[in-house]
């Protein structure tokens, strides 16, 4: 039974998006009365935001046209006004007075607008005779961004070929190896690290051979194998996930397949239906997850930011990788995060606990943080390191970072004993885009800000500001 999101007593005016899912499905206000069983005088109230959207005919409106009720009501984690809040402290407007409670209206009222503000806000703008993206990258990270890093087809069809494989055996590792050799005459070895000394993974098709390096740990090899039954069998259905991305060119398209590869491995091992349960029954706690599916920590990761199913959608988690100098390799953030807003980049704050993650090897690290409009996040942070290598040759380091808003952090295990009310670390995207001047931290000024210069006095930090 559907149960519409807890309001706290608001009442909920939402007339724009009735109105686009109405234009979206073409339909005129005299039908879509009649498939909720209104007046057309009442929807039409309610698009003009004259009348609150009741918890009937919410719920009328979900089953008759398939929508997630926590998208309607902005229960999902999504949070357009905060995200337009988070814009607008962009130091390029400073001087622009825009009230919290103007943005939020904007946000409700004309949602297309809000998302395209921010997305603008998200993306470097484009040169001057330029459209596509300045590198494969960056046609992956629009890719993954325009579809919240959930891909329904590809997930879908993934969880249908993950039931298919544990019909062989409830080893998803060992069935995808049986599956690459009895359907595809690929036999999967390991190689001697000295064989393939800077490649993890080999496709031989002459000696029809899946090739993978021992310097992967059985997890990343069982993922290995899957990525290469994802290329074979899903191809298709990649290829028409990327071609309504509108991704064209021939090294961009190559990127965006590797990519999808990945996340359609990560679907076949952990299928979306069994994992959101697990999740659900253990309060996402990471350690069980791993064991029972057989995974390392960053794949963990990485699938819980790709839960975003409608009807089931997980908690809006964000994770972000990063080695000892703060460079930022990887960021997933289909719900709000802390995150600065470049997707790769250097920076982040020092006092967020992921930072120190380096100095415990291994363990892990959970913190309340608090962003400067009050926004609070739950974060958890360990290390993780990447392939064996030869002795003395040294090893590749980062830290990964899982977090989420906090005012969904009360149903997770790592929550437990902390006051998610109570005091919380002031963090920020980093010192370039941070405003708090009383920060002992703080290496640099905010860009943007006006300087002062006082010789008579020094404060906490050498920088004293103004941003007016």
């Amino acid at each position: 039974m559907l149960v519409p999101p807890d309001l706290n007593g608001r009442k909920l005016f939402a007339g724009a998006r009735v109105r686009r899912i109405r234009m979206g499905r073409g339909l005129t206000q005299t039908r879509m009365a009649s498939d909720l069983g209104v007046s057309v005088s009442y929807l039409n109230l309610i698009e003009r935001d004259q009348r609150p959207l009741s918890a009937t005919f919410l719920l009328k409106l979900a089953s008759s046209y398939d929508l997630d009720l926590k998208s309607l009501t902005g229960a999902d984690g999504s949070d357009p006004g905060e995200e337009l809040v988070r814009v607008f402290t962009d130091s390029r407007l400073t001087g622009i007075d825009v009230s919290r409670a103007e943005l939020r209206e904007l946000a409700m009222r004309s949602p297309g607008i809000a998302q395209a503000l921010v997305r603008l806000h998200a993306s470097p703008p484009p040169g001057p005779a330029l459209t596509a993206p300045a590198s494969p990258l960056d046609a992956v990270i629009a890719m993954i961004n325009a579809a919240g890093n959930h891909f329904a087809a590809l997930d879908s069809a993934a969880e249908a070929l993950s039931d298919d494989l544990r019909l062989s055996g409830a080893d998803l590792n060992i069935a995808v190896v049986d599956r690459l050799r009895s359907r595809h005459a690929i036999t999967v070895r390991t190689m001697p690290a000295e064989v393939l000394p800077n490649t993890l993974r080999r496709l031989d098709l002459h000696a029809r051979q899946l090739q993978l390096s021992e310097a992967l740990d059985a997890a990343s090899r069982g993922f290995a194998a899957a990525v290469q039954v994802a290329l074979i069998e899903l191809a298709d259905v990649m290829a028409e996930t990327i071609a309504r991305a509108g991704v064209t060119d021939p090294l961009d398209q190559r990127a965006c397949t590797i990519s999808l590869g990945k996340y359609a491995a990560g679907a076949i091992l952990m299928p979306y239906t069994r994992f959101l349960a697990a999740c659900e029954a253990t309060g996402y706690d990471i350690e069980l997850l791993q064991s029972r599916f057989g995974r390392g920590l960053e794949q963990i990761a990485h699938r819980l930011v790709t839960l975003g199913r409608p009807g089931a959608r997980g908690i809006p988690f964000f994770i972000l990788r990063v080695d000892r100098a703060g460079t930022i390799s990887k960021s997933f953030a289909p719900g709000p995060s802390p995150i600065p807003p470049s997707p790769i980049g250097g920076g982040g704050c020092a006092l967020w606990s992921l930072h120190a993650a380096f100095d415990r090897q291994g363990e892990l690290r959970r913190q309340l943080v608090e962003m400067e409009d009050g926004q609070r996040y739950l974060t958890l942070s360990r290390t993780v390191r990447g392939t064996a290598a030869p002795w003395g040759s040294g090893r590749a380091e980062f830290a990964i970072g899982l977090g989420c808003d906090a005012r969904h952090a009360a149903s997770l295990a790592w929550a437990a004993g902390i006051d998610l009310g109570g005091p919380a670390v002031p963090i920020g995207p980093g010192c370039a885009a941070c405003h708090r001047a009383s920060c002992r931290q703080r290496s640099l000024p905010p860009a943007g800000a006006r300087l002062a210069f006082d010789e008579r006095q020094r404060g906490l930090t050498p920088f004293r500001f103004t941003d007016e």
